[in-house]
């Protein structure tokens, strides 16, 4: 349904009826409070405690009478993600499964790095995902539906929570790199990088904040014109069109050439930081072919190689790389100049490593 009419008072029962407060800006919101004979002051209190605060609910705004929180009850409903599970790795790594208000599950993991003060979370940004990478366990799901703003943003806020609670420090980073394609929910993925990083929201710097995306050309442009100074990570896998295709079938849509010629752009806009996320596998990527293609994609604008270790998932016949493999294939790269890090996998335990998002359990 449209918003009420403004000054509408009728005390309303239906829960279909109501507003979701959350889908208002400011504007709309500072409409509505006047209309309910409230001063536009309170809206930026509301507002506050919905994105600055993190409230769950109106009793939790105790700075707004007992009768205009009534009020807001009858006319807005104000609803988050429930933490349904949460899982803690022999590593320190923790999964969180939330439960959506519509029953759908998604899972946030929090990476941890202690001794840096590094304290990372994976958010997600759909429900299962639609484009079938043949070695991701999210892959393997059916895609239900994108996530929302607010439910993004409540992944954000509840794993920072826990953090805090354990580690005693706040979240220092964000990425985008959970269940489903960030730049298939665009708007509402831009939308929470902006609360996010708002000082009307959680005040954190877009620096912090890095989105990975298998690569989808037109939307990195878009991306790039944002004026968002996050960073950019390409899931590439493979240097080669025909590999790439063959473990992701993006890639026959959105070829190397093409993504190259938008990550540049993205580069020349924005100065921020691109990296190429590199699973390695047994006979399929790891070889120093395959390494002297990759350093000609490296050579074409800065950039950090992240190579990394293979989580097994059910059902797929994809082998990780041997180790002595894997750093001789570093070892390459970094004779050609690149950049590169040797990622160790984190939360193998609880299926919270990269690529094993899928509500197994």
């Amino acid at each position: 349904m449209g918003q009420l009419p403004f000054g509408w008072t009728v005390k309303i029962k239906n829960r279909l009826d109501k507003i979701n407060i959350r889908k208002l800006d400011k504007e709309e919101l500072i409409k509505e409070v006047e209309a309910l004979g409230q001063k536009k002051f309170r809206a930026k209190q509301i507002y506050e405690w919905l994105w600055k605060k993190g409230a769950c609910s109106f009793e939790e705004m105790t700075n707004l009478s007992v009768s205009f929180r009534s009020q807001l009850e009858e006319v807005f409903f104000l609803e988050g993600i429930v933490a349904d599970k949460i899982q803690r790795s022999i590593d320190g790594t923790i999964k969180f499964r939330f439960k959506l208000q519509d029953g759908n599950l998604i899972e946030s993991v929090l990476i941890p790095v202690e001794k840096d003060k590094r304290f990372t979370v994976c958010v997600s940004s759909q429900v299962g995902c639609s484009l079938s990478c043949k070695f991701c366990a999210t892959g393997q799901m059916k895609r239900m539906r994108n996530l929302e703003v607010s439910e993004i943003y409540d992944q954000v806020v509840a794993v920072d929570r826990e953090c805090q609670k354990v580690f005693g420090f706040g979240l220092t980073n964000i990425v985008y790199m959970g269940m489903g394609e960030p730049l298939l929910n665009y708007k509402n993925m831009i939308g929470s990088i902006r609360k996010i990083s708002s000082e009307e929201g959680l005040g954190m710097s877009p620096r912090r904040i890095t989105v990975s995306t298998v690569g989808i050309s037109k939307m990195i442009y878009k991306l790039a014109e944002e004026g968002l100074k996050i960073n950019l990570a390409l899931s590439l896998h493979a240097a080669d069109d025909i590999k790439r295709s063959e473990i992701m079938p993006i890639n026959d849509q959105n070829d190397l050439a093409s993504l190259m010629e938008a990550l540049k752009y993205f580069h020349q806009i924005n100065h921020t930081k691109i990296s190429y996320e590199y699973i390695a596998f047994q006979h399929f990527n790891d070889g120093l072919d395959d390494a002297d293609q990759l350093s000609k994609l490296c050579s074409i604008f800065p950039v950090t190689v992240n190579i990394i270790e293979y989580n097994p998932i059910d059902n797929v016949s994809y082998v990780k790389s041997d180790e002595d493999k894997i750093n001789i294939f570093a070892k390459r790269l970094r004779d050609k100049g690149t950049m590169v890090t040797l990622r160790r996998s984190r939360g193998k335990d609880i299926d919270a490593a990269c690529g094993q998002l899928a509500n197994k359990n």
